[in-house]
C-alpha cells in the first residue's frame, strides 16, 4: 500500500512538471530565405539565364516557322506539286521539332529549378536545425507550408536564419578577369643643371 501511494505521488509530480514546461515555438519563411539570400539570388540568376537562352532558341524556331509559312502562302500556286509537298513537309517537320523543343525545354527548366531548390534546402535545413537546438526551440514551422494560419511576428526567426545562411554558406569566388598589364613606371627625366 505504501508503494502505491509513492507511485501515485511520482505520477502526479511528473504530470505537474510536464504541465509547467514551456514549449518554445517559432516560424520561418523558408521561401523568403531562399529568395533573399545571396545563394538563392545566385540560383535564380542561373535559372533566369537558362530560361532566357531557351526563349531565345524558341524565338528562332518561331521566326523560321513564320518564314516557311509565308513561303507556303505566297508560293502555293507558283511551285510544282512536288516542291510544294517538300516545302509543306519541311514546315510540318519544323513544327514537330518546335513542339518537341518546347516540351524538352519545359522539362529541363523544371528539373533545373528542382535541383537548385534542393541544393538550397540541403544548405538551409542544417542551419535551421542548429538555430533550433542552440536557441532552445521545441518546434519550428515553415511559415506558409505547414498549414499554419496565424503566427505572431515575435516567433518569426526568418531574419536570424537568413543572416546565418548568408554568413555560413560560401559562394564560389567571382571569376577573375584578366586585367591589362600595368604600365611600366618611367623615371622622370633629370632636371637640367644650371
Amino acid at each position: 500500500m505504501r508503494y502505491a501511494y509513492f507511485f501515485a505521488f511520482i505520477l502526479l509530480a511528473t504530470a505537474l512538471l510536464a504541465q509547467t514546461q514551456t514549449i518554445k515555438m517559432g516560424v520561418i519563411d523558408v521561401e523568403r530565405v531562399i529568395s533573399e539570400s545571396a545563394a538563392g539570388k545566385e540560383a535564380f540568376l542561373k535559372l533566369k539565364k537558362l530560361s532566357d537562352k531557351k526563349m531565345e532558341d524558341a524565338k528562332k524556331f518561331e521566326e523560321e516557322l513564320a518564314t516557311l509559312e509565308k513561303q507556303l502562302s505566297e508560293q502555293k500556286f507558283l511551285l510544282s506539286d512536288e516542291k510544294l509537298k517538300d516545302l509543306q513537309k519541311t514546315f510540318e517537320e519544323k513544327q514537330i521539332n518546335y513542339r518537341r523543343f518546347k516540351d524538352d525545354s519545359e522539362r529541363e527548366l523544371k528539373t533545373a529549378r528542382e535541383e537548385e531548390l534542393k541544393k538550397l534546402e540541403d544548405k538551409i535545413f542544417p542551419i535551421i536545425n542548429k538555430v533550433g537546438k542552440d536557441q532552445g526551440y521545441s518546434l519550428l514551422f515553415n511559415k506558409y507550408n505547414s498549414g499554419l494560419v496565424y503566427a505572431d511576428d515575435g516567433v518569426d526567426i526568418t531574419d536570424e536564419i537568413l543572416r546565418q545562411f548568408n554568413t555560413q554558406v560560401n559562394l564560389p569566388a567571382p571569376k577573375k578577369t584578366e586585367a591589362a598589364p600595368a604600365p611600366k613606371k618611367t623615371e622622370p627625366a633629370p632636371a637640367p643643371r644650371k
